[in-house]
């Protein structure tokens, strides 16, 4: 299974859809652990690895519990590098096991979306809006928010993890492509996210309300 996951990449010059879907293909049968995946892509595919987890949250598809452990690891994967430092994981993060069996459906059908960003994404674009340690600082702390977004717990409303998902990999595609659009994108998704998470907790002060009002009254 640790070989396979080695030898999963097929190369500098392939689509980065191909590149994700040779990472699922070589996921194992049943189960590996977090620290077991971050330690065969190492560092330098981290990003990758940041679209791999972000996939299952851009189809209808609810796994319980999944939203809180990958978004922690993309926010450390953030952190790290705003950080400029290696990726550390808790103990009980890297110990985490993966349902594979239930993950791969779906992660395959998030593929997808790598079509689309294969198809849109043009790599050294808008290069203003990723080159530049200023421009790093910004990008990555809207990166590590886009994560925070997906950690909230809103799991059971529609839409609430795709949205910050679709920044995610907009976020993640950008950074490898040095794509300014995609990057750009990933912060219009960001703030259509704040936006949509406002409306849902405006709305759910003022039914609150009226239920207090209503046996209060």
């Amino acid at each position: 299974m640790n070989a396979n996951i080695q030898q999963a990449a097929p190369g500098q010059d392939a689509s980065l859809k191909d590149q994700i879907e040779h990472l699922i293909e070589a996921l194992p049968e049943d189960h590996l652990s977090l620290g077991e995946l971050l330690d065969k892509l190492g560092d330098e595919g981290l990003l990758l690895l940041s679209i791999l987890l972000t996939l299952v949250f851009l189809i209808p598809v609810s796994i319980p519990g999944v939203s809180t452990v990958f978004g922690a690891v993309i926010l450390l994967i953030g952190v790290s590098r705003l950080s400029g430092r290696p990726l550390w994981l808790p103990q009980r993060l890297r110990n985490k096991q993966l349902p594979v069996e239930k993950l791969r459906p779906a992660l395959k059908s998030g593929l997808k979306w790598m079509e689309r960003m294969d198809k849109i994404s043009r790599p050294h674009r808008l290069s203003a809006l990723v080159d530049g340690k200023a421009m790093g600082v910004i990008n990555n702390l809207a990166f590590i928010l886009a994560a925070v977004l997906l950690m909230m717990p809103f799991s059971f409303v529609p839409f609430s993890n795709t949205m910050p998902a679709v920044a995610l990999l907009l976020f993640s595609v950008g950074f490898i492509q040095r794509d300014g659009g995609a990057v750009l994108l990933g912060h219009l998704a960001n703030l259509a996210t704040i936006i949509y998470f406002g409306v849902l907790i405006a709305g759910g002060g003022v039914a609150l309300q009226h239920v207090f009002n209503k046996f209060t009254g």
